[in-house]
């Protein structure tokens, strides 16, 4: 996975620095041996920990600190001071840590730590066997929180994917651009997972659960035991049952095979078009148009996402891509496809070498509802993440869970990672509810937007800042209440409203 390196400033923490220029409760960013290095003043004394997020480098200084924690200003991630510990994704490597002296009015950072692993709370529960049904984002996160916590017994994760866990965010980003190389795209390679006895089997579509005997049936008729499972199956690309639109040069873009047959279209493509106006799509779009190809989009809105960001969020996003010379076809949309033309509703033909369609995704359920567990537009979950059958539960996309009132099934990375790592502890037998605030970010031609919270069902928004600047927060309310943030350029903030709706237990309406 990729990580910027930090190039250490500040000042020399080895060399010491005055008490006084670290009030209670603060941080400051500076280096020792070469590294950089972040030193905070906690109740219980100064800690010293890596100043750049072991996710992609980014700068902890500029994050949020809150109870004993720091967290990324880039990508949310969340580390323990006083041990370096990842304790929420999409970070799960460890901060290295140093030990600090004070000598009189001055504290020093001593000789780094040697990296000894932070083994979390364990529960009491110690299965045999579990399997984990996907290989993406909640099966990984799973996976590895399982065996962070010290689960030794057998330990299997059935994809159905041909490649490994990878990075998917980067898909439609760098990767899809061309400026992210191969290796930045696996989570991990082969000798994690055998490091770590975890049986990470790829081409295994799982095809039954028989809840009874407690086995999965995989594809290629092998009995797969468990003591307690976890469907973490994802979702999958909604697909248009239009003339023309089961042509190979039709893609939709959510796997590693996809991006790559993507690239190997588009390498003598002169023009692209894209149907529907989401995050992946506007994203993908804009990575072709740092390759070079024509790009149109169609999509049936107005202003594209303006009923998840409002109008004139989706019409800065817009603009970001009309300035780079994307063609929108608005309140629009396709009809038919014959390899090189595709015609639009209103008469319009549009020549495309490639066409992807980036209209949703539904949730993977099949599995569950064939084996009798409770479904509605995603698998139906406990705070815990267990299902209606006992020592089964669901992670990610698939998953609908409890919040508030009211159920939600949120499609998000990182989300998703989260949900798998408080599984893992259910697992073993804990009581860990899950109450994450969802977060996403997405990138246009370089640009951040930081997306915290759930941006559904607003009927008030109010932007701070400028949006010609790109250095805003738009906060949309429902019945006066806050439920999510947009921001650019206001990392903190994003992550001070994420705490807020964490502590206030508002995501949604």
């Amino acid at each position: 996975m990729a990580q910027t390196d930090a190039t250490p400033s500040g000042p020399d923490l080895a060399r010491g620095v005055p008490l006084g220029s670290i009030p209670p409760g603060q941080m400051l960013a500076g280096h020792a041996d070469g590294a950089p290095v972040l030193l905070v003043r906690l109740e219980d004394g100064f800690h010293a920990v890596s100043g750049a997020c072991t996710h992609y480098g980014g700068p902890l200084v500029e994050g949020l600190l809150v109870n004993g924690e720091i967290r990324c200003p880039w990508h949310h991630a969340c580390f323990s001071l006083r041990t370096g510990a990842a304790l929420r994704a999409p970070a799960f490597a460890p901060l290295a840590t140093w030990s600090t002296e004070v000598v009189g009015d001055t504290v020093f950072v001593r000789a780094q730590n040697a990296a000894t692993p932070s083994s979390p709370p364990r529960p009491g529960t110690e299965p045999g066997r579990i399997v984990i049904v996907g290989g993406g984002a909640a099966g990984f996160a799973a996976a590895h929180r399982l065996r962070e916590l010290g689960f030794g017994g057998e330990l299997s994760m059935l994809s159905a994917d041909t490649a490994g866990p990878c990075d998917r965010p980067n898909l439609s980003k760098d990767y899809l651009a061309g400026t992210a190389p191969e290796d930045w795209i696996p989570l991990q390679g082969a000798k994690f997972y055998k490091k770590r006895n975890i049986d990470l089997r790829l081409d295994c579509e799982v095809t039954a659960v028989d809840t009874s005997s407690r086995f999965v049936l995989t594809r290629s008729g092998e009995c797969v035991p468990y003591d307690v499972l976890l469907l973490a199956t994802g979702a999958e690309p909604v697909r248009l049952p239009l003339p023309g639109f089961d042509r190979p040069n039709v893609f939709t873009l959510r796997t590693l095979a996809d991006a790559r047959a993507i690239i190997a279209a588009c390498a003598n493509a002169s023009s692209v078009a894209f149907i529907g106006a989401g995050f992946i799509g506007m994203e993908a779009a804009g990575a072709l148009r740092t390759r070079g190809v024509e790009v149109h989009v169609v999509a049936p809105d107005e202003v594209p996402m303006e009923r998840v960001l409002g109008r004139e969020v989706g019409a800065f996003i817009a603009g970001l891509h009309e300035r780079q010379g994307v063609v929108f076809h608005l309140r629009n949309a396709a009809t038919t496809f014959d390899g090189n033309t595709l015609a639009l509703k209103d008469g319009t033909e549009v020549h495309a070498d490639v066409v992807i369609v980036g209209v949703g995704v539904k949730p993977r359920t099949q599995l569950a509802a064939a084996a009798g567990l409770a479904v509605q537009d995603g698998i139906l979950v406990d705070e815990h993440l267990q299902t209606s059958v006992a020592g089964i539960y669901a992670a990610g996309d698939i998953a609908r869970y409890p919040r508030g009132a009211d159920r939600v099934r949120i499609e998000h990375w990182v989300h998703a990672e989260r949900q798998g790592q408080a599984a893992a502890v259910n697992l073993l037998g804990g009581e860990q509810a899950f109450t994450d605030v969802p977060f996403f970010w997405t990138n246009h031609y370089g640009l951040d937007i930081r997306c915290t919270g759930v941006t559904l069902g607003w009927d008030a928004i109010r932007i701070e800042g400028s949006l010609p600047d790109r250095d805003f927060t738009a906060r949309y309310f429902h019945a006066g209440k806050l439920i999510a943030a947009v921001s650019v350029g206001r990392d903190l903030e994003n992550l001070t409203v994420e705490a807020e709706l964490q502590d206030s237990g508002a995501i949604g309406p």
